[in-house]
């Protein structure tokens, strides 16, 4: 019961608070204005959010790609057993225990003007006020902290496979490539999705470095929708509008979810189908 109410009593608060003119600086939100569905009107021409949406999920995009590609590869090069394995593997998962704002501390002091980036580079880029290169400088600070998690997920996955299968691979001739592109890759097709899923519904929520780096700036270039959201609801003490995006936002990226979810179930099932058919 108490579960049920921390997870039912926010979401229903949530619904009412996005269908009244709620400011945070106009006094208790049981006597805030009744506006209907006003907030959501509003929203659906609301270019800045709709901004915030693309360059979401265009990080979102690179980031999730790149840790899902250096992750499988690190997961195969650890795959077989050496010497000194554990310790790379402990150092290579340290990035994921630094706390997020942190992880963006330090990279707004590498790629400071006179820091220690543009020492190596020789130059005197300001990464940070140029939109582009301050959307790079974030999605590099994401891919930094949470490649570790998807090496952890990529390297579980392929130690599910069945070692007999890549012997028999072995035994039958076929090189390395072969084995990995049509023995271990089906297999871990499932797995690889489900991690790119994970981490692309956390990726979309990014806010810690983008806050640290630069605020959501210059201007507007690096401002995701977790940061917009914030700017609406403690900046603008725009309360009501504010649970209104976030319902928006919600509502997409569970039907996102969902799709892909669906594709998932569908592969696994086709699989096992072909499996009882050989």
């Amino acid at each position: 019961m108490v579960l049920l109410l921390l997870l039912v009593f926010p979401f229903v608060f949530n619904i009412w608070v996005s269908l009244t003119g709620w400011q945070i600086n106009q006094g208790d939100w049981w006597k805030a204005p009744w506006i209907g569905l006003d907030n959501y009107q509003d929203a659906l021409t609301d270019s800045r959010l709709w901004g915030s949406l693309l360059r979401t999920s265009l990080v979102t995009l690179v980031c999730v790609l790149v840790e899902g590609g250096i992750g499988l590869v690190l997961a195969l090069c650890f795959a077989e057993k050496f010497r000194g394995r554990a310790l790379l593997m402990g150092v290579t998962i340290v990035p994921m225990m630094i706390l997020p704002v942190v992880n963006g501390f330090i990279f707004f002091m590498l790629f400071q003007s006179d820091g220690p980036v543009n020492d190596i580079l020789r130059t005197d880029k300001a990464w940070l006020n140029d939109p582009w290169s301050a959307l790079f400088v974030v999605a590099l600070s994401d891919i930094y902290q949470w490649t570790p998690l998807m090496f952890l997920i990529m390297l579980a996955g392929y130690n599910a496979v069945p070692p007999n299968l890549r012997s028999a691979a072995t035994v039958l001739g076929a090189s390395r490539w072969q084995e990995f592109r049509y023995v271990v890759l089906p297999l871990m097709r499932p797995v690889i999705v489900i991690a790119l899923i994970i981490r692309a519904i956390e990726a979309f929520k990014l806010f810690d470095p983008v806050f640290i780096l630069t605020g959501g700036g210059p201007g507007t270039s690096t401002e995701t929708i977790s940061v917009y959201l914030y700017k609406v609801a403690f900046n603008d003490f725009r309360l009501g509008y504010a649970a209104a995006l976030a319902l928006v936002v919600l509502i997409l990226l569970s039907i996102v979810g969902m799709r892909a979810v669906e594709q998932v179930e569908g592969r696994v099932k086709s699989q096992k189908e072909e499996t009882v058919d050989e």
